[in-house]
């Protein structure tokens, strides 16, 4: 998501200086992944990846190279990658990177946040900023090159997707900026909670991670998951917005069932995931009957969650059949919200 590189394009700059951005201009063929993926390399380490294998390793390196030499401002460079040929990548398909030099100074000049249904546009060449544009108006004051397919996609006219402007005049890499991921609240900053949050890194979710206390967060939170301590999650629970999801993990069984108490009784969820064994379970359902929640509500609140049927209670394997089961659930609602959409 191209919102979700501007915060970390933000983040990562702020904290380690200069870095790299490599973004999938092009892709043909069996490529490993699609136009507009994107990883960030600075001196310490990487943040995203653009297919992983002999690809990514040729990537970082150049990357690393670009950080060592002298720069001027907005140094870029786009490369073309064969990858059965050259890289002897299996999936044999064409890859174009476009790599581009951030550091504090082109940090300054990227505009700020660009509003859902906009797009950022990279020049390929090196010199000019970053461009942000959020309707055709100001899209129609763009050079030529990038004008008319900037206005073509914000019109509707074309689809929204990264588009390489081609190679006669001068180019432009257009990517749009998606509307936020749904909603997803965590609460719990512990091991369990931490693993999940690693695993939903890069998924359509836009993750609020809720705890009691800032300290219990680890220093290393991935760009985009907004942090909140609070000494009231469950109040944090009630006035989410409606669909939202949410896994509740807390260190405290207490707090687990005030914030599943005040999902249930809202009921405005699109999915609710407790964690805990069948014991805790029937513990929990059973107080909620008791301060009269019905078998509706109950019906809708997963535990223990995860995929069913995969053994294992270590924090990884606990987070990936987690993020599956958030995954089916959102395209089971979308395939509703279709079905619904094509027979109104």
């Amino acid at each position: 998501m191209t919102a979700a590189w501007l915060d970390t394009v933000r983040e990562r700059a702020s904290a380690a200086g200069d870095l790299v951005s490599v973004i999938v201009a092009a892709a043909d063929g069996s490529a490993p992944r699609e136009p507009g993926a994107w990883m960030l390399v600075d001196a310490t380490g990487q943040t995203g990846t653009v297919g992983g294998g002999r690809l990514e390793w040729e990537a970082t390196r150049t990357a690393r190279d670009m950080l060592a030499a002298p720069a001027g401002p907005w140094l870029r460079d786009l490369r073309d990658y064969p990858l059965g040929p050259d890289l002897e990548q299996c999936c044999g398909g064409f890859v174009r990177l476009l790599y581009e030099r951030i550091g504090p100074e082109e940090l300054a000049q990227i505009p700020g946040p660009a509003a859902d249904g906009g797009l950022v546009l990279h020049p390929v060449a090196s010199g000019p900023p970053v461009e942000i544009v959020t309707g055709r108006q100001a899209a129609k004051a763009l050079p030529f090159a990038a004008a008319k397919p900037a206005v073509e996609i914000l019109s509707g006219q074309a689809p929204r997707a990264t588009v390489l402007t081609p190679p006669e005049a001068e180019r432009w890499l257009l990517r749009p900026v998606d509307p936020p991921g749904t909603p997803l609240y965590l609460y719990g900053a512990g091991h369990v909670g931490r693993a999940i949050v690693r695993a939903l890194d890069g998924l359509p979710f836009a993750v609020t991670w809720i705890d009691t206390d800032e300290a219990r967060f680890p220093p290393d939170v991935p760009g985009g998951v907004r942090r909140l301590a609070t000494r009231d999650p469950a109040g944090i629970a009630a006035a989410a917005p409606d669909g939202a999801f949410h896994l509740v993990l807390t260190y405290s069984h207490a707090m687990d069932y005030d914030i599943c108490h005040a999902l249930l009784a809202g009921n405005r969820f699109g999915f609710a995931g407790l964690i805990g064994s069948e014991t805790k379970r029937a513990r929990f359902f059973k107080r909620f009957r008791d301060a009269g929640l019905g078998e509706a509500a109950l019906a809708r609140l997963a535990c223990p969650i995860g995929l069913p049927g995969i053994p294992g209670k270590e924090p990884a394997t606990i987070a990936v059949t987690v993020a599956a089961q958030l995954l089916h659930r959102l395209a089971t609602a979308e395939a509703v919200s279709g079905a619904d959409e094509r027979h109104a």
